[in-house]
Formats: structure tokens, C-alpha cells, sequence
């Protein structure tokens, strides 16, 4: 009789390989980037395959809200930060990799 091998899987949606539009590299500072990134990681299952950043100054911070349709979820930020920007970016995953882009991108 042969043993069952016990594998335990990541069912984060979005631990796959990771890329990034050329407007998310010139657009975005990288340390917001990885900020993104992180919220992703920090979701719990299930999570939707889009993932919406919008992103606005409030005086000398970074607002980002975080949000997605299914399930339902919102969660904003406040960073400091010497230049916020406004831009609204997906985060998407197709299965074999995830990618971030401008929404102006997509």
C-alpha cells in the first residue's frame, strides 16, 4: 500500500506570476506598487479575479481605496507621501498570471 502525499496548495487567486503595465511603471512610484501588491496578499479567500485601486490626494496624503464586487469588499488607506497622484488601477488575474494596469490601460 502507498502512503498519500499530503501537499499543502496556496489558494491565494493571485500567487502566480506578476507583471505590470509600461503606465503602472511610469505612472506609479514603486513603493505604492508593492503597497498594492500587498493588499492583495492580505485578502482572504474567495476573492475576486479584478481588484480596484482608486487612487487621490487629501491635502498631503495618499488616499487608496481598495475594492472589489465579489465578494464585496472595501477598505481605504491614508500614506504619507510628498506627491500623491489620481489614478484608478486594476490589479487582474486570468489564472496564470496577474497583472496591474491604469484603468486608462485596460
Amino acid at each position: 500500500m502507498y502512503g498519500q502525499i499530503l501537499r499543502k496548495e496556496n489558494t491565494n487567486v493571485f500567487n502566480n506570476n506578476r507583471f505590470l503595465t509600461c503606465g503602472v511603471d511610469s505612472t506609479i512610484p514603486l513603493e505604492l506598487q508593492l503597497f498594492m501588491w500587498n493588499c492583495v496578499d492580505q485578502l482572504s479567500e474567495p476573492m475576486d479575479y479584478l481588484q480596484v485601486f482608486d487612487l487621490k490626494p487629501a491635502g498631503c496624503m495618499q488616499s487608496i481605496t481598495h475594492s472589489s464586487e465579489e465578494p464585496a469588499y472595501r477598505k481605504s488607506y491614508l500614506l504619507q507621501s510628498d506627491n500623491p497622484i489620481t489614478e484608478k488601477l486594476y490589479i487582474i488575474n486570468d489564472g496564470d498570471y496577474s497583472t496591474m494596469l491604469l484603468a486608462s490601460e485596460y
